[in-house]
């Protein structure tokens, strides 16, 4: 910083102004400091900026090692909201949502001297950790449990679930079944009640919940046990690959979609526009979640002010070809 200093003829502090965005800098002179820095090739030391200001400008990030379609998708959002803010993103991944997991991953970070935290935390077992952790940490949870006190982030799960059965429903449908995701998972409890709140508003038999967890394969074996009930005209999986399981189910037992049963689906995945037929299902904003989330972590770690901050993000039906008027 010296060097480029002396070269641009400014002082050290000016340099420092620049680096930092700081607005009290005539234009011409922010140009000679950057063409300074650009000539000698100049690069920050984030670990010294570290030690200086007590942060980094590195953000970690706590959630589950899985594939599963909707937290993979959060945390790409993430890392691209979090760069347009000048930050990086640093994720520790754990196998459980544990305490233990939690707090170990939390500790690494906060070694590291990330300016704030950001933890995925759609199931139950990560209420504990939360309690725990030191409440001076610039903090924001995503699709964490609504009834704690702790600045929040979530798609409004019990929302979408509502417009999906009302979409059968206003297709002529009288009830409409359900394959639940993993009772744990706050995702699933909110898609349960947006289901039964949809049908008891409608004055519509609720079915029983037919429970399992988000893998295709699960929806597979409860579609086998649905094709098998002619009363079935409309299901709503807790997600787009239940939804998948539940659509081979069908084809193998002679059930035409969307002719004798209609199908609609959770996530948007990619594929759901290619399934066979294209699958109608609820799009959660994952852009708009990672939005929300870093925004909420800057004011924190601007303001030294946590607070119980929430924000609930609508998503949106994607109506497509699997779903249709009942038979007759």
């Amino acid at each position: 910083m010296t060097d480029v200093a002396r070269l641009a003829g400014v002082s050290h502090q000016t340099v420092s102004r620049v680096l930092n965005g700081h607005p009290n800098v005539r234009e011409q002179t922010r140009l000679r400091v950057q063409a300074a820095i650009a000539e000698i090739g100049y690069r920050p030391n984030p670990a010294a900026r570290a030690l200086v200001t007590g942060r980094s400008q590195v953000i970690g990030v706590v959630a589950q090692n899985t594939t599963l379609y909707g937290p993979a998708s959060l945390l790409a959002a993430l890392e691209q909201e979090a760069a347009e803010a000048g930050f990086a993103v640093s994720v520790g991944s754990v196998r459980n949502l544990d305490h233990r997991s939690i707090s170990a991953v939390v500790e690494r970070h906060l070694a590291h001297r990330v300016a704030g935290i950001v933890l995925i935390a759609p199931v139950e077992s990560a209420g504990e950790a939360l309690e725990r952790l030191p409440k001076d940490i610039p903090l924001v949870t995503i699709d964490g449990d609504p009834n704690r006190p702790v600045p929040l982030v979530t798609v409004d799960q019990v929302a979408g679930a509502r417009q999906a059965t009302r979409h059968l429903l206003d297709a002529g449908h009288r009830t409409v079944w359900h394959v639940s995701g993993p009772s744990d998972w706050f995702d699933s409890v909110g898609r349960i009640e947006g289901w039964r709140d949809a049908l008891h508003a409608a004055g519509a038999e609720v079915p029983p919940l037919i429970a399992a967890d988000w893998s295709a394969a699960a929806g597979y074996r409860c579609g086998q046990m649905l094709a098998r009930m002619p009363e079935v005209t409309a299901v709503f999986t807790a997600n787009d690959h239940l939804a998948l399981g539940v659509l081979r189910a069908l084809h193998e037992h002679g059930r035409r979609v969307p002719h004798e049963i209609s199908v609609v689906g959770f996530d948007d995945v990619p594929e759901a526009a290619y399934f066979i037929p294209p699958l109608t299902t609820v799009r959660p904003d994952f852009g708009a979640v990672a939005r929300a989330s870093i925004g909420l972590l800057l004011t924190q770690i601007e303001s030294d002010n946590g607070g119980a901050l929430r924000q609930t993000i609508a998503p949106t039906l994607v109506a497509r070809d699997s779903v249709a008027p009942p038979p007759g």
